[in-house]
């Protein structure tokens, strides 16, 4: 296939597999399948992170009104993800391939060891020719212990995995330069750089069955293209869209990736919510910081600890104005950096290679 890619993750919004009643569009998933199973043939890995447990328990049981919100959803993604998986293993079987079910929850990604475990366990279904499709595990993942939506899950699985792109289905051709309604916008077909001039125009209403819009889309693409790997935004209700795109056939949004970033940085990239120290920098140690030389964060740009960590935490860096600099591995603990803030000549307080710049 012409972009030639070894490695995707493809993740399908609920939007592309739910009809407008909020029941599963199954003819729509074994097209999805069919075109997975045909990107196989030609040698590509393929990990897919679909969305669609809680509308395919909606097909299955009928919920009473006076349930509350939360377990609601628990009960109809228990039920639907049984469903869910069983649909995509009917379609997967008359082209002899086996597909895996892998739940995660945030939780599981918080640390290096869990997210090595998880990262081993993807390794060896794809070894063995396997097909993995990811989902979060609504029935347990509630409020502060959600993803965002299944972007951001499919952006740390594609990290996590070192794949070539990471391919967003959902049902828009892309990212648009106005309100995709109007016949005056039109598909911004690549990106580069940063996005803070995107939210602008980008609609930041959700589509009816999905967490995540747009704004949190072009976000998090930017982030994982920001490591180095292919992000594309296309529409999943094309027909053959996936087959098209990676004979770069259709129009869509390409978010062109920077230089490949270490495993570590991949990881550290996605760890914001488990950062537990906060550090403030002059405005002097950020432009060093953030220039994209290889420079480590001395304790002499140091303005305040303003949350405390141990050796080897995760720590947030930011500047005069509180807004985020990037993230790295403490290589000592919050004691010993207040008693060096503002020092010259002091062992850095995050090395550079453990350092990741959301700049």
């Amino acid at each position: 296939m012409k972009l030639g890619y070894k490695k995707i993750v493809v993740k399908v919004g609920s939007n592309v597999i739910t009809r407008t009643n909020g029941l599963p569009d199954e003819s729509r998933i074994q097209h999805l399948v069919n075109q997975l199973a045909e990107i196989k043939k030609h040698g590509i890995e393929v990990i897919l992170v679909s969305s669609g447990a809680v509308a395919s328990g909606r097909s299955l049981i009928k919920v009473s009104d006076k349930q509350d919100a939360v377990t609601t959803r628990q009960l109809l993604a228990a039920i639907g993800q049984v469903k869910l998986i069983n649909t995509y293993a009917n379609f997967f079987e008359p082209h002899k391939i086996k597909c895996a079910q892998v739940l995660v929850t945030k939780e599981d990604f918080r640390d290096r060891a869990h997210y090595l475990n998880m990262k081993n366990c993807l390794q060896i279904l794809l070894q063995n020719e396997v097909i993995p499709v990811v989902n979060e595990n609504d029935v347990v993942s509630v409020t502060e212990l959600m993803f965002t939506d299944n972007d951001e899950l499919a952006g740390l699985i594609a990290s996590m995995l070192n794949a070539d792109a990471l391919i967003i289905l959902s049902n828009v051709n892309g990212i648009y330069n106005g309100d995709p309604k109007l016949a005056a916008s039109e598909v911004i077909e690549e990106i580069s750089g940063s996005v803070s001039n995107l939210a602008s125009f980008i609609q930041t209403g959700k589509s009816q069955f999905g967490r995540g819009g747009m704004v949190t889309k072009s976000t998090m693409a930017r982030k994982v293209a920001k490591l180095g790997i292919s992000v594309h935004i296309a529409n999943g209700t094309i027909d053959n869209v996936l087959t098209s795109l990676l004979n770069n056939e259709i129009v869509h949004t390409h978010f062109i990736p920077e230089k490949i970033k270490s495993g570590k940085k991949k990881w550290i990239a996605h760890s914001e919510t488990s950062a537990t120290g906060i550090v403030k920098l002059n405005d002097g140690a950020k432009g060093v910081l953030t220039s994209g030389k290889a420079t480590s964060l001395l304790p002499v740009g140091i303005i305040e600890i303003l949350a405390d960590f141990l050796k080897g935490d995760i720590i947030k860096i930011i500047d005069e104005n509180n807004q985020l600099i990037g993230l790295g591995i403490a290589e000592y603990g919050s004691d010993k950096a207040k008693e060096r803030i503002g020092q010259k000549k002091q062992k850095a307080l995050v090395h550079y290679d453990y350092f990741y710049s959301a700049i």
